[in-house]
């Protein structure tokens, strides 16, 4: 029982020196990349499957709440949050478009998507994306494992490279909170 402890420990920490080394200047680019979109009056969406829609729901709340300090609250919003919009959308639609037809409503020119996906296979994720090209919103996703079919059609991503699910969604909310950081500062909150 210790020795599965400590590979867990041990495999996060590798998992996290990893990102340190690989996807510094990444987090920086997506960050400058959030805050350019709030600057101009952009929201930010998030999704994800499982609990990368936990995930996703958890970072928009960071960023519509707050994060470190009292200030405005940013436009973030979760589409992975409002359930009977997706119960709706999956039974009319099909459970793939539970995404992309929230963000058909809601997004506009200049917002940013940015998906949670440890696979980047999942479909409803593939069509959110595409949705988002067709209205000129930028893509971005945390990815991990190969990336999938998703990291093909991103504006830009960072990539966890694991192939273990549960280091990778530890990254990601990790990655998450340290964009929040990143925002709050970067937009004079401090």
């Amino acid at each position: 029982m210790q020795n599965i402890i400590k590979d867990h420990l041990k495999e996060h920490a590798d998992v996290l020196e990893s990102i340190d080394n690989d996807c510094s200047e990444k987090i920086m680019s997506t960050a400058k990349k959030i805050i350019n979109v709030i600057a101009n009056n952009g929201t930010i969406f998030w999704c994800g499957n499982g609990g990368s829609a936990s995930d996703s729901q958890h970072i928009s709340a960071e960023l519509i709440g707050r994060f470190k300090k009292n200030r405005i609250p940013l436009k973030s919003i979760s589409l992975s949050s409002d359930i009977s919009a997706i119960t709706c959308i999956a039974n009319d639609f099909g459970y793939d478009e539970i995404f992309s037809r929230q963000l058909e409503g809601l997004g506009k020119e200049g917002d940013i998507l940015i998906a949670i996906t440890t696979s980047g296979e999942s479909q409803n994720i593939i069509n959110v994306i595409n949705m988002a090209k067709t209205k000129n919103i930028n893509t971005y996703a945390l990815l991990g494992k190969g990336g999938g079919r998703a990291i093909e059609l991103l504006d830009d991503y960072i990539h966890i490279n694991s192939n273990s699910t549960a280091r990778v969604q530890e990254m990601h909310i990790t990655i998450g909170h340290i964009l929040c950081d990143l925002v709050e500062v970067g937009l004079g909150i401090n």
